[in-house]
């Protein structure tokens, strides 16, 4: 009762201090909370039950490694922010061009991704949870989103953002306080898991490029010129992968060594049975968290993909029709992959975005910073081997 208690207390300060006006108000902050909400969203859910199913013992090493990586492309797309500046021009201009055209066919695969968790995670806890009833609720969300979009636009939805934000950070804090005590308390006992390891070689290379996308997100700083200086979009693309990396790291540690993957099932809601060991707390709070991360980033993302389309088209194609196109497309993917799947197209789709601004971030360095212009031409490699080499965990 007592560790109940001091987990919803943890969720409730938590909660309230990220909802002090003074910390809402702060523009780092504030320029920070785009990306956070994109890096911790749904790769936390997945993330532990899979690279603890995948990498046994050295899923911390795996997600070190992720993290990296994503460190590698973030400090590609701040060096772009800073060349690119307060002006908003950005040369070469066809490049950018592409980029932003891999961007919104990414964010179309990346909006399957977050409503096909969303689907999963509703019914989670009810008796009718299936694969077919969750893509059932999946597609009725993205009529929503259709029916909203195309009649409202996304500002009402949007403004869902910092509080969904708040809402996930705060229960993170009470999961890594309930994780803590628990795996601390099978350290006391002498009964620490050390698991087995089932992919290695070429798979285990290939699962981890399928699965950039759930540390992806730190990009959206890239775009968010008209609110924020250049200056304060680097520094809070900074700070969010730090956090963010942070939350990660300890997350997926405290999960390797408390828990045996040969005993459970793996499965995008696995993490909701796995806290269910700990408190029977969390497995409500973590479906909350889940509704609430998925519905807001698939409203970003959506919004994101329109406002890409009709610029590309140069507004041949309308936000709405953006949107519909959105849908559709979401749509096909639901009814044809399974989450694991989407995971590793959605990275895929990524690492092509990821390609182009690394390649451009090399370009605009070049010859000033040599080192520097060969580290994001080596990653601009690495996240073309992504795209092509990319796979779902079998």
């Amino acid at each position: 009762m007592l560790f109940n208690l001091a987990i919803a207390a943890t969720i409730l300060i938590t909660g309230a201090l990220l909802s002090l006006p003074a910390l809402r108000k702060a523009p780092v902050w504030r320029a920070m909370v785009t990306p956070l909400a994109s890096i911790i969203g749904s790769g936390f859910l997945v993330l532990g039950p899979l690279l603890n199913h995948a990498y046994g013992r050295f899923a911390p090493l795996a997600m070190a490694l992720l993290c990296l990586v994503a460190w590698g492309y973030g400090a590609a797309i701040r060096d772009n922010i800073r060349a690119i500046g307060d002006e908003g021009t950005a040369k070469p201009v066809w490049a950018e061009s592409l980029a932003s055209a891999l961007l919104g066919f990414a964010f179309m695969v990346s909006v399957a991704y977050y409503l096909n968790l969303f689907g999963s995670f509703a019914l989670s806890l009810t008796p009718i949870a299936s694969p077919f009833n969750a893509r059932l609720m999946t597609s009725a969300i993205y009529a929503l989103i259709l029916v909203v979009g195309w009649t409202r636009g996304f500002k009402t939805l949007e403004r869902m953002e910092y509080a969904s934000v708040a809402l996930k950070l705060a229960i993170i804090a009470g999961l890594l306080l309930a994780l803590a005590v628990f795996t601390g308390g099978k350290a006391v006992e002498g009964t620490l898991v050390i698991s087995e390891v089932h992919e290695t070689g070429w798979a285990a290379l290939t699962l981890g490029f399928g699965l950039i996308v759930t540390v992806q997100g730190f990009e959206t700083s890239r775009y968010l010129g008209a609110q924020y200086k250049a200056k304060t979009r680097i520094n809070s693309m900074r700070l969010a992968q730090i956090v963010s990396t942070a939350i990660y790291l300890i997350y997926i540690a405290l999960v390797t060594y408390a828990f045996d993957p040969a005993g459970m099932s793996l499965s995008e809601t696995a993490i909701v049975d796995m806290m269910g060991v700990i408190s029977p707390l969390l497995p409500l709070v973590l479906v909350a968290a889940a509704l609430a991360a998925q519905f807001s980033a698939a409203v970003a993302d959506t919004g994101g993909s329109g406002g890409l389309i009709a610029e590309l088209s140069r507004q041949r194609i309308t936000q709405r029709h953006a949107y519909a196109l959105t849908v559709a497309v979401g749509l096909g993917i639901t009814w044809v992959a399974d989450v694991f799947q989407i995971i590793a197209y959605a990275s895929r789709a990524f690492a092509a975005y990821y390609a182009v601004q690394a390649a451009i971030a090399a370009w605009r360095v070049w010859p000033d910073k040599p080192l520097r212009a060969a580290q994001h031409a080596g990653l601009a490699l690495l996240a073309v081997a992504i795209a092509i080499f990319g796979t779902p965990i079998e």
